[in-house]
């Protein structure tokens, strides 16, 4: 991440509600500029041994590389999943006044 000034984060909650509250817990102290919820999606997985599947809501989350350290630790805290997705990108490019939309609304803690 240290090339990209920004980051799209991907969390899955298991429902709506769980991920409108980790929503929430992330842009009140601004942590992020925006979450966007989508419904619906099915995972499957291997979980302890096992092959698994199940309905979740992802979280794909706009921030700033600065910010990352304490929404990575704001979602473990929160997250209700033992061990929760957390998978940071890098944003390479983006329009210039979406990208400075996004540095102005983080907070840096």
């Amino acid at each position: 991440m240290r090339n990209s000034k920004y980051a799209l984060v991907l969390v899955t909650a298991p429902d709506l509600k769980t991920a409108r509250r980790l929503a929430q817990r992330i842009l009140k102290p601004r942590l992020a500029a925006c979450v966007n919820l989508v419904g619906g999606i099915e995972s499957h997985y291997w979980w302890k041994g096992k092959l698994e599947k199940g309905r979740e809501t992802l979280l794909v989350i706009k921030t700033t590389s600065v910010a990352l350290n304490e929404l990575e630790k704001l979602i473990l805290r929160e997250h209700p999943y033992d061990t929760p997705e957390f998978i940071a990108l890098p944003i390479q490019r983006g329009n210039k006044r979406y990208l400075d939309w996004l540095s102005d609304s983080v907070e840096a803690p």
